[in-house]
């Protein structure tokens, strides 16, 4: 019962991964229109918004919104706005290739996170409130770092 049920989910996840692999396929193609590509960045946007995050916070008005407006803004944007064969053509690229790795944006996204964790500690410094305490410590950690490598280096 419960492998049926990880297969289904596994399965799930892989055909919204190909889905909107699609989608992003779909908005980069340049058969689609500039009008159905705003509403798909609004609607994608709107998705994750931090409107959104507020509406969510409203139990009925939160489901409502993922239920109602979210679907029904994609929907019309490839539904009503890209022609079936572009779809179609998104599709199948989807389905036989898979996304190419994008080595700038992983890097800026790990830049980003090392720069947050250097920000954090940073700040955490800041908020202490002796210096000296916090400097005295630091010149005697990397002292101890240039005994042990002097010592190991005889």
């Amino acid at each position: 019962m419960e492998t049926k049920l990880l297969n289904t989910w596994k399965r799930q996840a892989n055909q919204l991964k190909m889905e909107i692999y699609a989608f992003y396929l779909a908005y980069k193609d340049p058969r689609v229109p500039w009008y159905a590509k705003i509403l798909i960045f609004c609607a994608i946007g709107y998705a994750f918004s931090p409107i959104d995050k507020f509406l969510n916070s409203i139990p009925i008005i939160g489901y409502l919104d993922h239920l109602i407006l979210v679907p029904l803004g994609v929907a019309f944007a490839f539904k009503k706005m890209i022609s079936s064969a572009v779809w179609t053509d998104c599709r199948e690229t989807a389905m036989n290739r898979k996304k190419p790795t994008n080595w700038v944006d992983g890097s800026i996204i790990i830049f980003i996170g090392l720069l947050l964790v250097s920000l954090g500690i940073v700040s955490t410094i800041w908020v202490m409130k002796d210096w000296n305490l916090v400097l005295r410590q630091w010149f005697r950690w990397v002292t101890r770092i240039k005994l042990i490598s002097e010592s190991n280096a005889r």
